[in-house]
């Protein structure tokens, strides 16, 4: 067998990881961007359009998918892996607390192994996929409330967060579906069109009031250059290009690595403590994905 060919499925395990660790770091810049003034609607907008633009120099021209069937899914793409998804995300934040939600949002891929098992035959769970799901679960949860034992429930801000769960689960069985299809680059391109189009009932609702000249500002501009060039137009390539590799369980997996990442990343820029309890959360949510992804035998 080729050499390429025997460590691709491997490549694709490391493009998924270094994504979600990137992504891990959008936490630090959204939350600065908020600190400037900015509304969670007016940081998608300026993150996506940012984005668009640069994935036509390397997209193909072409506008439209082979049938209407990929179109629509594009469109529930966009919504699920753009609009609603960060709305939901960035609302929930306004009404609960952010360790709720990120605490919500990571359960993501236990939901995405459930309707997998629900929607497709060929898919079949583990009982070690599943045990080193929830093993990861429990390290999230040491990470993210690090130390601090109050759950804080809030209705309407961790219905909004599970909203953003459900959505990331459903978008990543959808680009299953495309991914086989069209390539990465497409696929990317299509999800910034309309995620951007299905935002404008929000921006109608809470019309762009930040300056245009506040863009200009260092700290801004810097910000939203990570958040649109990095953790959007590459990271979601990468993340279409690793899910048509290796699954859209493996891939959804490595989410739990997100908040690993927010918390080094916190330590490190923002001088936030990591107690032992936190410690513990990294080993446990690491031990919990390598043992998820360990497998004897073939998991579809």
């Amino acid at each position: 067998m080729p050499f390429s060919k025997l460590h691709k499925p491997y490549i694709g395990h490391v493009v998924a990881i270094v994504t979600v660790i990137l992504w891990g770091f959008t936490f630090i810049n959204t939350k600065v961007l908020l600190g400037c003034g900015m509304s969670p609607v007016e940081i998608f907008v300026a993150r996506f359009v940012v984005a668009y633009l640069g994935i036509w120099l390397f997209s193909p021209r072409r506008l439209w998918c082979t049938t209407w069937r990929d179109e629509l899914r594009m469109l529930a793409l966009g919504v699920t892996g753009g609009s609603l998804y960060f709305v939901a995300e960035n609302e929930a934040l306004r009404w609960t607390m952010a360790s709720n939600v990120s605490f919500i949002v990571c359960s993501a891929p236990l939901y995405t192994i459930l309707l997998a098992l629900l929607l497709f035959r060929d898919v079949r769970a583990t009982g070690r996929l599943l045990a080193g799901s929830a093993l990861a679960l429990v390290g999230i949860a040491a990470i993210i409330f690090n130390g601090h034992y109050v759950l804080h429930l809030s209705p309407r801000g961790d219905l909004l967060a599970f909203a953003a769960a459900w959505c990331w689960a459903f978008y990543s069985i959808l680009i299953r579906s495309v991914s086989k299809h069209y390539s990465a680059v497409f696929i990317t391109r299509k999800v910034f069109a309309y995620g951007l189009l299905t935002i404008i009932p929000f921006l109608l609702w809470h019309p762009w009031q930040f300056p245009l000249s506040g863009l200009l500002q260092p700290m801004v501009w810097t910000n939203l250059l990570f958040l649109s060039v990095v953790a959007s137009l590459i990271c979601f390539v990468l993340w279409s290009w690793a899910v048509k590799e290796i699954g859209a369980l493996s891939s959804s997996n490595y989410i739990y690595l997100n908040p690993v990442a927010t918390c080094i990343a916190s330590a490190i820029i923002l001088s936030e403590p990591i107690t032992p309890i936190a410690i513990l959360g990294l080993l446990l949510t690491i031990a919990g994905v390598y043992l998820a992804e360990r497998r004897k035998g073939k998991v579809a």
